[in-house]
């Protein structure tokens, strides 16, 4: 299983960033694919998740600011991030729950500047 992570980086407070997370080695159409994150000195918590189904979920702190979607034909899924904040700069990972198993990718790093 390879999940590549990419579309981080640096923006301004107020600013968005697409995330995308390319999916190999598995059926994608049948994993739940969601996305954490991780900041430094804490540990790392969930931000987004998509089902299989396309049922979605979100942390508290994300709702109404990042969506979560997945393309089934192309393996990948997204994370559209709005009206960022300082407080979501992070290392952003990519996951697969495939056939009852965890699967990680790299992680991409998201800066926010105030």
């Amino acid at each position: 299983v390879q999940l590549q992570a990419s579309g981080g980086g640096l923006v301004q407070t107020g600013g968005s960033l697409r995330l995308s997370c390319a999916a190999s080695g598995i059926i994608f159409s049948i994993a739940d694919m969601g996305w954490y994150r991780q900041a430094p000195g804490s540990q790392r918590e969930l931000v987004a998740v998509v089902t299989s189904v396309g049922s979605s979920n979100y942390a508290d702190s994300v709702k109404g600011r990042f969506t979560i979607s997945r393309d089934n034909a192309k393996n990948t899924v997204y994370l559209q991030m709005n009206s960022l904040k300082p407080e979501d700069t992070a290392i952003y990972y990519c996951y697969a729950n495939y056939l009852r198993r965890g699967n990680w990718g790299r992680g991409t790093q998201v800066t926010v500047s105030s």
